[in-house]
Parts: structure tokens; C-alpha cells; sequence
């Protein structure tokens, strides 16, 4: 038996490749589906199922063009109602694979058809649980997100993770090995372990949501508090995952057309498309197209453009580092972005040699912020999650969390130069984009972020850990 864990830190996901005896079972797999593929091929094995732990919200799973590729079955857990053809398994359905089995446990609560997958090893032992966004590592899946199509609160839906934690998971004995869906970083839980693998005793002690005397409405109020809204990509997520979508081949070939600068600029004004400017943050600051928005593909890419641009329908085209492009349009159609038309052919160095207007951003170091502190008030906004600038702040910064940028608009003075900043210079050049896209130029940058900040000298406040203002 191999379990291997195919981790992506973009999304913060993990999916699964397990084999037996020549026959292989994928968990939760990502749409491109050639990894999994290649390991079916150098272990002269055949996939056979493909188990889905849910719909999920925050990635477009591989399961439908795995399935075609290769004729493995889809299963999911009892209440899913796909579009396409898949088994829905009844709670305890058993699943032979080579010389072990997989048992589906019908784990209703973060969705209703949520499923937790029991893996025994050939002598029939309980080895592990494939707990989707069931059970993750020092938290549970937030109740929220299928309340809609469920015709269900999010405490009602607590309520029976509550149970479904209780009478399927926490009778397994301690020494199961646990296998979630995400980890930390991911917006599907609040308060997760950077760790990707645990044992279920281990998360018995140390997970919150697991202790043993906690009472339903114990577990609802600590579940459901302190939630933030959910990124608007996610309904659109579950909607393909329901009902399907073009296999990744083709939204690559679509998306890796390449454009002068004149013929991107046309396309651009005819299509309303976003120019979404993949570059280092440090390029972007130095010139960048008008209007453009910056999410980095070297940060947390695709959540941060599914929470920001929204729309997956919504035309992009391209600037992105040379010999990147196809990589960009993959990570984008992870979380459902099918809709790239091009790329600047060149890269931004094209459009300047053609002498297209282009914009900067007035960026500084955290010294020279901390001189201009020294002599004059200046407005301060800080574009952190709330969680961290709560544990720590420059005295007097304002808090206009990018995941909400859009909500603090009218914050932001018209009338003086305003300074923004992050932890390390990511998120700031995003939040500066967005800003100058909205006509908004009168910003500085803070370069290197809280950081450097507090490197350098700059008053912030007391350290507070957040765990501590629950």
C-alpha cells in the first residue's frame, strides 16, 4: 500500500494518491491531472476511483477530466446530486482497492454531503481518514459556506458537524492517521496547523473542536464565531464542481495567445478585460499599465484573485514574467478563472519599447517612512488581515483588510499623500493596484512591510496574541 500526499501551497490543498496492489484511488485531486497520471503509470497501476470528500468551494477539482482520461469511477457521499454520472455511496459503503478497502462515512456539517473516507489496510485495521474539510489539523470546516443550497443556518449546520465529529471520527482509535484537504492559510477553517499530517489522538488533545466535554452549543458558538464572509469565487467553485467545465487543455491554448502591445491594448478596450499584472511586486511598483491589477504569481495567486476579481466569467489578459504564461493560466484555473484571452507577447518590457503610456507607485523603505513619521501626522493604513493587526500595529494605523478593500474606499483621505503597508510587500502592491484602478494615486508604499517597520525603530503597539481575544 502507498499513500502519497500531493500538496499545493498556492491553495494550501492537499489531495491524495493512494495504490494497492495495481490499483490506484485519487482523493480531492486538482484539475490538471497529468501528476497523477504519470505516478498511475510508473506504478503499472490503473486508477480506479476518484473520491470526491465534497463540492468544494475554494478549487475546481480534476474529477471530471480524470474520470474521462482514464474511466475511474466518481464517487461522493450520500446527498451530492452532480450534474454528471458518479456513484453516490450510502454512509459505511465499503470500496475495495488492491488489498485494502475504503469505507465512505457520511460526515454532514461543513456541506451536507460532505464524506470522510476510512482507509484499512489489508488485515482489516483502521490505518487512516481521508477527512476532507471534515476534520482539519487544530480546527473543523466552517459550517457557512453550504447554508444556501442546504436551506440550512450555519449554527443548524454546526449542530451536525458536531455529531458527525462525535459518532464517526472520535471513536477511531488514536493512532488513525489523519489526512485533511487543507491546511493552514486556506479560508475553508480559521485556525488551522501548519502541519498536513497528524494522528487523531494528537488532534484529540490538541484540536479545539475534538475536546471531549464539550457540549453541542459549546462547539456551535466557538465554530461559528469570528467568521469572516466567505471569498465571492467559492459559490462559483461549487457550481462547476456540480456541474463540470472545459477540460484544462483547452483554456491553455486559449490563454496562451500571444499579443503585440497594440493588439493586447485593442483587446483590452474591446473586451473590458482585466489586465492582471503577474510580476514580481518590486517590477510592478518600478512601471506597470495603467489600470492594471498586480497579484504576484509568486505569492498566494489564486486565492487572492479569486477573492478580489470575483468573477470567473470575467476576461484577464495576461502580463506575466517570460516563460511563465502557461503556468499562470493553470494556477488560475484552479480556482476557475477560464477566461484568459492572451498575454502581452514580450512581457511589460514590449510595451514600453512600443511607448505606451505606463504608471508607477511611489514606493519607500521603512526608514525613510519612519523620518517622515518623525516630522509630520501622516495617515497610516495597514491592509493586513484583522487577526494581525489586532496582535500588533503602528500606533494610529488604520486597518483595511485587502480580502475588503473595496468596503474602505471612502477611507482613504483625497486630499494628502496616505502611506499603505502589509507584512513583507505582497498584499500593499495589490491594495495600491486596486486603489489606483478605482482612480485612487494620492498612496505610498511601504516597501518590506510591518517587517521592516518594526526593524527599524517605528512605534508600534504591544504584542497581543490573538488566541487570546476569542
Amino acid at each position: 500500500m502507498k499513500i502519497e500526499q500531493i500538496y499545493t501551497g498556492c491553495l494550501s490543498q492537499g489531495a491524495y494518491y493512494i495504490e494497492s496492489n495495481g490499483e490506484v484511488a485519487i482523493i480531492d485531486p486538482l484539475r490538471e491531472i497529468k501528476p497523477y497520471l504519470e505516478k498511475a503509470k510508473e506504478d503499472n497501476a490503473k486508477i480506479k476511483y476518484i473520491f470526491e470528500t465534497h463540492f468544494h468551494a475554494d478549487f475546481v477539482s480534476g474529477h471530471v477530466t480524470l474520470a474521462k482520461e482514464t474511466g475511474a469511477n466518481i464517487i461522493y457521499g450520500p446527498n451530492a446530486n452532480p450534474s454528471f454520472e458518479a456513484i453516490i455511496a450510502k454512509d459505511s459503503q465499503e470500496f475495495p482497492l488492491g488489498n485494502i478497502t475504503i469505507i465512505a462515512l457520511h460526515t454532514p456539517g461543513h456541506t451536507m454531503e460532505s464524506t470522510t473516507y476510512l482507509l484499512k489496510d489489508a488485515n482489516g485495521k483502521d490505518h487512516a481518514i481521508f477527512s476532507g474539510d471534515t476534520l482539519f489539523l487544530g480546527d473543523v470546516g466552517r459550517p457557512d459556506l453550504a447554508q444556501k443550497a442546504a436551506h440550512l443556518t450555519q449554527e443548524q449546520l454546526a449542530e451536525k458537524l458536531y455529531d458527525s465529529l462525535r459518532t464517526k471520527i472520535m471513536p477511531l482509535a488514536d493512532d488513525v492517521i489523519v489526512y485533511p484537504a487543507h491546511g493552514a492559510g486556506s479560508a475553508c477553517g480559521k485556525n488551522m496547523m501548519k502541519e498536513t499530517v497528524d494522528t487523531l489522538g494528537n488532534q484529540k488533545k490538541m484540536n479545539y473542536a475534538l475536546r471531549a466535554d464539550m457540549t453541542k452549543e459549546e462547539f456551535v458558538k466557538e465554530v461559528t464565531e469570528g467568521l469572516l464572509p466567505p471569498p465571492l469565487y467559492f459559490p462559483l467553485n461549487v457550481k462547476m464542481n456540480k456541474e463540470g467545465y472545459e477540460d484544462l487543455d483547452k483554456i491553455i491554448e486559449q490563454g496562451t495567445t500571444p499579443l503585440s502591445p497594440d493588439a493586447f491594448e485593442a483587446l483590452a478596450n474591446e473586451t473590458g478585460a482585466v489586465v492582471l499584472d503577474v510580476r514580481h511586486q518590486n517590477e510592478y511598483v518600478k512601471g506597470h499599465i495603467p489600470r492594471s491589477i498586480f497579484i504576484g504569481i509568486d505569492g498566494g495567486f489564486a486565492p487572492w484573485v479569486g477573492a478580489l476579481i470575483a468573477d470567473v466569467k470575467q476576461p484577464i489578459l495576461l502580463v506575466a514574467p517570460e516563460g511563465r504564461v502557461e503556468e499562470t493560466i493553470t494556477r488560475l484555473s484552479r480556482v476557475g478563472f477560464d477566461n484568459t484571452l492572451g498575454y502581452l507577447d514580450g512581457s511589460f518590457a514590449a510595451w514600453k519599447k512600443a511607448s505606451k503610456d505606463y504608471d508607477t507607485i511611489t514606493s519607500i523603505s521603512a526608514l525613510e517612512f519612519k523620518n517622515i513619521m518623525t516630522n509630520e501626522d501622516v495617515p497610516v493604513f495597514d491592509v493586513r488581515k484583522e487577526s494581525e493587526f489586532v496582535a500588533e500595529h503602528v500606533e494610529k494605523a488604520n486597518n483595511s483588510p485587502l480580502d475588503f478593500i473595496n468596503d474602505y474606499l471612502t477611507e482613504f483621505p483625497e486630499d494628502k499623500n496616505f502611506y499603505v503597508h502589509c507584512a513583507g510587500g505582497y498584499r500593499s502592491v495589490i491594495a495600491a493596484s486596486i486603489l489606483k484602478s478605482r482612480g485612487i494615486h494620492n498612496l505610498i508604499d511601504i516597501a518590506g512591510g510591518y517587517k521592516d517597520i518594526k526593524e527599524s525603530g517605528i512605534k508600534t503597539t504591544n504584542y497581543v496574541c490573538p488566541s487570546t481575544l476569542k
